[in-house]
């Protein structure tokens, strides 16, 4: 009897079972144009509302007139130079500056967390941060930095965060080159270790004023915005994220492990050096005049990529913008909820990040671990 006729079939391979509605539909491939559409359309309404809602009861129309008067060069009367100072000196600046601090730390927080492949790392898990608080509590506390005039608490946070970058790299480095865990490790201890160090100098202060500034600033503060920080922030934040962009598929692959990424062409200790100079640089730069904001670094990555998946590609699209908006709305919850009192950012990320962050892992769960 002929093979063709009766023709030998191999054994049937168990697939998955059929979905019978019980359990979580499969995650769907969200497109990226609309959200990046959505999102980039948002932003300017952002700064809009950021540069217009305060707690000074300036109205709608006379804020957009202040705007305008200062993108336009026009004139105001000396009864509108109150209201036109806080507009355009005070609260424009500031929103700028949110938004560019909020896409920094969600850049950097992707960056940071393909580098060690932690799902727990953001922007801070490099000890870069509170490396930063010592030099700007030096300024709050006992005046260091002073010949510097209003330049010395971004001066010495930023300078002291490049030495706090040296330290972990050199305590980090091998000659392997830095690993992943080493990283991480050295930079918790580190930042327990500077933790201290800001800990012993806030209960040395002598005014009670100065402390208060100083922990002001270590749980993130957008106070001190004026239009001289804005470019030199925007300028790292800019740099590191065109470095990012260019280094996307490089990311794709450094994420598969360093056995893979090799066999793909990539150099897995060459781009871990490039990623903690471009994270440390651009954390640095957002630290010196923002202070210590949390929880978006961490936040944000993980929320874009449940929403539009895991290539760096997209979520570097998605993540900067999203990290902007965010700042911005929470910095004017931050000078609104409790007015006149201003209540640090950090408190107001983690108050709004932890349930949202909860929310998404329980609907999208299959991107940390789930089933």
């Amino acid at each position: 009897m002929s093979a063709e006729r009766n023709p030998v079939h191999p054994p049937a391979v168990p697939g998955p079972a059929p979905l019978t509605g019980t359990g979580p539909a499969p995650p769907r491939r969200v497109p990226l144009l609309p959200i990046v559409t959505a999102l980039v359309l948002a932003l300017p309404l952002s700064l809009l509302c950021g540069a217009v809602l305060g707690a000074s009861g300036i109205g709608w129309g006379e804020a957009v007139g202040h705007l305008r008067a200062g993108f336009t060069g026009g004139t105001i009367t000396p009864e509108q130079v109150p209201a036109y100072t806080i507009v355009w000196e005070l609260r424009l600046p500031r929103a700028l500056l949110a938004a560019v601090v909020g896409a920094g730390l969600a850049a950097i927080g992707v960056a940071v967390q393909a580098m060690v492949r932690n799902a727990l790392a953001d922007p801070f898990v490099l000890g870069i941060s509170s490396g930063a608080a010592v030099g700007a509590n030096a300024v709050l506390i006992f005046g260091a930095f002073g010949a510097f005039g209003v330049w010395a608490l971004s001066t010495a946070a930023f300078g002291s965060a490049l030495l706090a970058m040296t330290l972990v790299y050199a305590i980090a480095r091998t000659d392997h080159g830095l690993t992943p865990l080493r990283l991480v490790l050295t930079g918790t201890a580190l930042y327990y270790g500077f933790s201290a160090i800001t800990t012993f100098m806030v209960f040395a202060a002598e005014h009670g004023e100065a402390a208060r500034s100083a922990m002001m600033w270590l749980l993130g503060s957008l106070g001190g915005a004026n239009w001289g920080s804005v470019p030199i922030a925007a300028a790292a934040v800019l740099a590191g994220l065109l470095h990012l962009g260019l280094s996307a598929r490089r990311l794709n692959a450094l994420a598969m492990g360093d056995e893979t990424s090799a066999a793909l062409g990539v150099d897995p200790a060459r781009l871990c050096r490039e990623l903690f100079v471009v994270s440390a640089a651009v954390t640095g730069a957002v630290v010196a005049v923002s202070g210590a904001i949390g929880f978006v670094g961490l936040m944000v990555p993980h929320a874009a990529r449940m929403v539009v998946g895991a290539d760096h590609r997209r979520v570097l699209a998605v993540a900067p913008l999203a990290g902007a908006i965010l700042l911005i709305w929470v910095d004017i919850l931050s000078r609104t909820v409790l007015a006149p009192t201003e209540l640090p950012l950090g408190v107001l990320t983690a108050a709004i990040g932890v349930p949202c962050f909860i929310l998404l892992m329980r609907r999208r769960g299959h991107t940390l671990g789930g089933q």
